[in-house]
């Protein structure tokens, strides 16, 4: 049968004069791709559970240039397609030496699919109303990023369309385990790609910058790993262990395959295996279910350099340490890996954290003392602070205190600079300079806003919380007052008393909102040249163009 495109090309990684585009195909197939003036590259697909997919590197392209591509499969082209009306896709490399170009990256997360597909009236998706924009002018460096960043809850497992629903319905009659509404199986978790990621602007944008990406709890389900009590209670479920062995194996192929370079895929023992089989169904299944028993330890946390720009993409979710009373973000193996990455050559540090590390004040004194209840020795007061927890998200970076409170550390031996800290870039008689800027890059809260952190003395360094959320989602009218009433300073107070009752010390830094809180759904882009940065928060207004909500330039 002739094969052809159902998902992509997806523009991955673009790493000196190599680039990966993804593609999904209708039938096993030769995908090959030609990039004008030079670099093509080839693969052939690989199978699991009925899809079919492919990981194209390609090489030798012009540096320093936009070169248009086309995809071929089995020696046909199949993209651009002939009706195509959208500029050619392009893959842009950087210059040999890069260090004096600037740096740009839009970034956001929360993104609900299509509205024909969601069956549910929200404001205008701001990554359409990028890609249109951008359309208008492909090639202007002020409007074409670098990098796309996406922050988790790429897909909604949990809360999927009408559309979508009714397939699930069919399905649970046939007799597939699961809840009627939510994703179950590897083929379910398919179709929320399909019907996001064919979204016309969205694919062309998709084609033409490169995206790295993270997963949050909806792409599995909502509160993931919120607790060792709410693992307890899911592996209960009949349908559990499907669900995450089809939800991570799904974001394994989907998101994360991409966010691996070129030299990364070399060395990667699973992508090496499932190019050599003639069906990688089982390898996958094995996969997603040995990592939810922690049979088989995997990162999914990465780390790229753009220029002198240096980002960590951060794992929230998959890899918590949940034992109650020393709670972390990530296990010590990968911390360490992470303070590994946290030291270098660059200028420019972004962190890149799905669940805000800085959150409105009285939110995260809330969450510490939900943190310290949960630990209770009573184990009324302890269930308790359990239902709490679940009921209303408590599971930030404040519910993992040592992580918060070791990720501040961290930041501030960084910014200090001077000749005893862990610096960065060699200064003038050989001391290490700190870096110009460091940036924590989140989403997951439905509402926009910049704060900047004080730590009580002068630094060279400005560390700045900057989050985008969300793409395309709303935030219910009555939670606005209730959230913005969170950053207030009688909020702060109030709910700080109530965590210094149960024992919960004062942070040891404080931070203030600069910008925002934006509730409507937005799109940020961070500009980094030189030594300076700029984040710049763009909203959607009603007939789907983006508008300045807000703007702020660091170090002052």
């Amino acid at each position: 049968m002739t094969a052809h495109l159902l998902i992509g090309p997806l523009l991955r990684r673009v790493v000196g004069d190599r680039a990966t585009i993804w593609v999904e195909t209708t039938e096993p197939a030769y995908v090959r791709v030609e990039a004008d003036g030079g670099g093509s590259g080839s693969a052939p697909t690989f199978s699991a559970y009925g899809h079919h997919y492919a990981l194209v590197v390609v090489e030798g392209l012009r540096r320093g240039a936009a070169s248009a591509y086309t995809v071929h499969l089995d020696d046909r082209v199949v993209w651009p397609s002939a009706e195509s009306t959208y500029p050619p896709p392009v893959i842009r490399t950087r210059p040999e030496d890069d260090a004096g170009e600037p740096v740009r990256m839009i970034f956001g997360s929360c993104r609900e699919a299509t509205p024909h597909a969601t069956g549910r009236r929200l404001p205008p998706d701001a990554l359409d109303a990028y890609a249109r924009r951008l359309m208008e002018d492909p090639q202007n460096p002020e409007l074409r990023p670098d990098l796309i960043v996406l922050l988790g809850d790429q897909v909604y497992a949990d809360k999927t369309s009408a559309k979508v629903k009714r397939f699930l319905r069919r399905r649970r009659a046939a007799g597939h385990d699961g809840p009627s509404d939510q994703v179950v199986t590897f083929d379910e978790y398919t179709k929320l790609y399909l019907e996001s990621w064919r979204d016309p602007e969205v694919r062309w944008l998709f084609a033409t910058v490169p995206t790295v990406m993270i997963f949050d709890d909806h792409e599995l389900i909502d509160d993931w790993n919120t607790s060792a009590s709410w693992r307890a209670d899911m592996a209960k479920q009949s349908w559990w262990t499907e669900r995450i062995t089809g939800g991570l194996a799904s974001y394994w192929v989907y998101q994360h395959l991409g966010n691996m370079s070129p030299a990364d895929l070399e060395t990667d023992q699973l992508f090496q295996k499932i190019t050599t089989v003639d069906d990688a169904t089982d390898l996958l299944h094995e996969f997603g279910r040995s990592l939810d028993t922690g049979e088989q330890p995997y990162q999914w946390s990465y780390a790229l350099d753009i220029g002198r720009t240096r980002l960590v993409m951060l794992d929230n979710r998959c890899s918590r340490v949940l034992t109650p009373g020393r709670r972390e973000m990530l296990p010590a193996q990968e911390w360490n890996w992470f303070i590994d990455q946290a030291h270098g050559s660059y200028d420019h540090l972004v962190v890149g954290s799905s669940l805000p590390w800085l959150m409105p004040p009285a939110i995260h004194h809330l969450e510490a003392w939900n943190e310290r209840t949960a630990d209770s020795s009573s184990p009324r007061v302890s269930a308790a602070a359990e239902k709490l927890r679940r009921a209303v998200d408590l599971e930030h970076w404040a519910a993992f205190s040592r992580s918060f409170n070791a990720l501040g550390e961290l930041f501030r031996r960084l910014g200090e600079g001077g000749s005893g800290a862990p610096g960065h870039r060699v200064g003038a008689g050989g001391a290490y300079a700190a870096p110009a800027s460091i940036s924590v890059l989140s989403g997951d809260v439905h509402h926009s806003y910049v704060a900047e952190v004080d730590f009580g003395h002068a630094m060279a360094t400005p560390v700045m919380q900057l989050t985008c959320s969300p793409v395309h989602n709303q935030v219910p009218a009555v939670m606005r007052p209730l959230m913005r009433f969170a950053w207030s300073r009688a909020a702060a107070k109030g709910v700080r008393g109530l965590a210094r009752s149960a024992g919960v010390d004062k942070p040891a830094w404080r931070w203030k909102r600069l910008a925002g809180p934006y509730f409507g759904n937005a799109i940020s882009t961070l500009r980094l040249n030189g030594h300076e940065a700029t984040v710049r928060v763009e909203g959607t207004e009603k007939d789907g163009t983006l508008f300045e909500v807000a703007e702020v330039t660091y170090p002052k």
